[in-house]
């Protein structure tokens, strides 16, 4: 068995899909590849990589539904969306769709490699078991697995469990964007990078009574996020 961290990259545009096994290769990662959704779908269920890069305009189906497809049997393999589009609908819909994270093209290869590499540092971390209260919300960090009073419980995306538990080591006190950038994502701050508004967006539709009127997860103008339980 390979011991490097395997990436998939599920892309149908060659020039694209070359230029990103070469310089993952040459950062050391083993790259499989698809150019249709189906059959990423197939190499991820059968290869369980370590990430996958999956982009959102295939010529079978579209990226959300392979993000769904994927999700179904791997609910924790990170997904990182590749997407020419710029709308903040679209990307929230990524996310919604079980992505991790997007990137926009054009892209970084050293940030996409950056964000990667840190990524898999956090994986490595002990998998203690940590579970916390948010109101009437019970939040495993663990199991990665958020559940409101008894009911079935929903899983969380890597991001979301590394966001809810930097908010919760600073309960109560306001976090900065470019801590949580930093800590998190590994990158910069900048005041195009919505990254973190479209998470935050996703945990209160899971965490609070009115997403629209939060109490939980409030934000702190001009400065960051706060975590009130």
């Amino acid at each position: 068995m390979d011991p490097r961290r395997t990436i998939l990259v599920i892309d149908d545009e060659p020039h694209i899909v070359l230029g990103l096994k070469d310089a993952l290769e040459f950062e050391g990662f083993r790259v499989l590849t698809a150019a249709g959704g189906r059959e990423g779908a197939q190499v991820a269920h059968r290869e369980r990589p370590n990430a996958i890069l999956l982009d959102l305009m295939l010529p079978d189906i579209n990226g959300y539904q392979v993000c769904e497809e994927i999700r179904r049997s791997d609910p924790f393999v990170p997904i990182l969306m590749l997407t020419a589009k710029s709308q903040e609908a679209d990307k929230i819909r990524g996310l919604d769709a079980g992505a991790d994270d997007y990137v926009t093209k054009p892209f970084s290869i050293g940030e996409l490699v950056a964000r990667l590499r840190a990524l898999f540092r956090r994986t490595q971390r002990p998998s203690e078991a940590v579970t916390f209260k948010i109101g009437d919300v019970a939040v495993n960090l663990s199991s990665h697995t958020l559940q409101r009073d008894g009911k079935k419980a929903e899983t969380l995306s890597f991001y979301e469990v590394e966001l809810l538990r930097l908010l919760h080591e600073r309960v109560g006190q306001p976090v900065s964007r470019e801590e949580i950038l930093n800590k998190i994502w590994g990158i910069e701050a900048n005041p195009s990078n919505r990254t973190i508004d479209n998470f935050i967006v996703k945990l209160r539709k899971k965490v609070e009574d009115t997403p629209d009127k939060p109490e939980r997860i409030l934000t702190v103008y001009g400065f960051g996020y706060k975590l009130v339980e």
